[in-house]
């Protein structure tokens, strides 16, 4: 903690000197950051902001303009204040304009009545300094310590953010880039207020750089993101008011602004490394089948290793048509994130079970989305759908045993070469994901034509690609409605909503038509788009219907 000029003046060093505030006292709690003895008229230069500079005046100048743009100068490199010894060049008193001068630009202005070696205030004030450094260090390396055993033992997103709110004793969030609260810990206040118009409130805070302090709301943000790939944002809401200097009283305190910054970007670090590091915990069996299914959908494995490696896993996927298959519970997660994994392994292994009591070949695993996936591999003489439904039967069957929540299953159409697996298993999960917010399903699982556009959206919403268009296209809009309490992205949805017929539109919203035309060139002017052409609405139309699906 750096000592204030009020704080120097109280040490022995200065007190043998009798000293005296003559001006800028409602500057004695500047911090002092370093002090600085010289004589010369022109020292400013050599300052860089923070010192107490020490003199006893013999080289100042004696005119009055001088004097003041001495004081002047001082002041504006942010000196912390000007001491003055008496007796070599002012016998009892400073010169008026020097005080004037101090008084005006609220520099602390302390003269000396008796004499004291300069030296030893010099070394006094430094080895505070020195010990606020250490204090500050010594801090810094016990958040880097506890973020370090965070992601050796590989914490929920839910642990990273109660130690980042434990340490810094502020709320903190962590939201998705359409800022939407992925996990939050309140430090004790309520949650409530903290969560109230998330949304709305957040918008509004978008500082320059990965890091940065919202004077307005007192809101420190980072970005959380790796290899490139932002996916969110880590902060920590604190109050209103002006982010002090790192020099400042507070700053090397374990609840200084500096100390935050630190602790808010390791959480983000902690955070997205375990993101990348996340795994289930499951069989040994399971884990091989989803490295395999996993390598298929990111292009971590060639096509031959994943030939090779299933073919010694009993399952051979070359010469055979192959279909994916995306199985998700129906539901919300577990209360706890445990439970969570604990339920989803278990229908794994209920899924294996019945693909070996139909006699089927397939690879099956938990994916990291929460989600079962199978490549099913079929001879010649196999009939598809009839496999299909007979596992879809089996699977229903053993989950009504043991009392599992009922799930969805969705089927990607089949291909006859491994190189084209992951299409059939990323349309799998397509489909999988929006049959959960509706869909009609024509048997006992989900095909493509079974969903729409508004399943395809539903489905890229943690995209962050999606979240920037949607952002991109109506972002102006939703700023505008947050800020001024209006509902302009409502009118438009309306508009288009009814194939930008303006007189159906406005009946539907319960307006006069010419206050629904005015709302709509309002919301040309904001977004800066022309309604009236087709591509324009299809492309706002596309993330209305995408931020839907991203609140959802």
């Amino acid at each position: 903690m750096f000592p204030t000029v009020a704080q120097v003046l109280e040490l022995d060093a200065l007190r043998r000197g009798a000293p005296q505030v003559v001006a800028g006292a409602a500057g004695l709690h500047r911090p002092v950051r370093w002090v600085h003895i010289s004589e010369l008229a022109d020292i400013a230069g050599m300052l860089h902001g923070g010192e107490l500079v020490l003199t006893t005046g013999v080289m100042l100048p004696g005119d009055r303009e001088s004097l003041a743009r001495y004081i002047d100068d001082l002041a504006d490199v942010d000196a912390a204040g000007l001491v003055v010894e008496l007796g070599r060049r002012y016998a009892d008193a400073l010169p008026r304009p020097l005080v004037r001068a101090a008084e005006r630009r609220g520099l602390p202005l302390v003269v000396l009545r008796t004499e004291v070696r300069f030296v030893a205030v010099t070394e006094a004030v430094h080895a505070h300094v020195v010990n606020a450094q250490l204090s500050r260090l010594r801090a810094s390396e016990a958040v880097h310590q506890t973020f370090n055993e965070l992601s050796v033992e590989g914490a929920e997103p839910d642990e990273v953010v109660r130690e980042v709110a434990r340490m810094a004793g502020a709320p903190v969030v962590l939201e998705n880039l359409s800022h939407q609260v992925l996990a939050f810990d309140p430090a004790g206040r309520d949650p409530q207020a903290l969560l109230d118009g998330w949304e709305r409130r957040s918008r509004g805070v978008a500082p320059v750089g990965r890091t940065g302090y919202d004077r307005r709301t007192g809101w420190l943000v980072t970005a959380v993101g790796a290899r490139g790939r932002d996916w969110g944002r880590l902060l920590i809401v604190g109050e209103p008011g002006p982010l002090p200097r790192a020099d400042d009283p507070d700053a090397g305190s374990p609840s200084g602004p500096h100390r935050h910054t630190v602790l808010l970007e390791r959480g983000a670090a902690t955070l997205a490394l375990n993101r990348l590091l996340e795994r289930d915990r499951e069989s040994l069996e399971r884990q091989t089948h989803r490295t395999l299914l996993s390598g298929i959908l990111t292009h971590a494995l060639t096509v031959s290793d994943v030939a090779l490696r299933a073919r010694a896993l009993g399952v051979p996927l070359e010469g055979r048509r192959l279909v994916g298959v995306m199985l998700r519970p129906r539901g919300g997660p577990a209360s706890a994130a445990l439970e969570a994994q604990a339920r989803l392994r278990d229908f794994t292994e209920t899924a294996a079970l019945a693909v070996r009591e139909r006699g089927l070949t397939a690879l099956t695993g938990a994916l990291d989305d929460g989600a079962v996936g199978l490549l099913v591999s079929l001879g010649p003489s196999d009939d598809e759908h009839a496999a299909l439904e007979g596992f879809a039967a089996a699977l229903d069957r053993l989950t009504e045993a043991v009392d599992a929540p009922a799930f969805v299953m969705a089927a990607g159409s089949s291909v006859g070469s491994l190189r084209d697996a992951r299409r059939t298993l990323l349309e799998a999960a397509q489909v999988a994901d929006a049959a959960l917010h509706g869909g009609r399903k024509t048997g006992t699982y989900y095909r493509l034509p079974d969903v729409r556009l508004r399943g395809l959206l539903h489905l890229l919403r943690d995209d962050a690609r999606l979240q920037t268009y949607v952002e991109r296209e109506l972002g102006p809009l939703l700023a505008h409605d947050a800020e001024h309490g209006t509902d302009l992205v409502r009118i438009l949805a309306v508009y288009l909503d009814h194939g930008r017929n303006k007189s159906a539109a406005a009946d539907a919203a319960h307006l006069s038509r010419p206050s629904f035309y005015d709302r709509l060139h309002r919301v040309e002017r904001i977004l800066g788009v022309d309604l009236d052409q087709v591509e324009s609405c299809l492309s706002l139309h596309v993330a209305l219907l995408a931020l839907e699906a991203v609140r959802r």
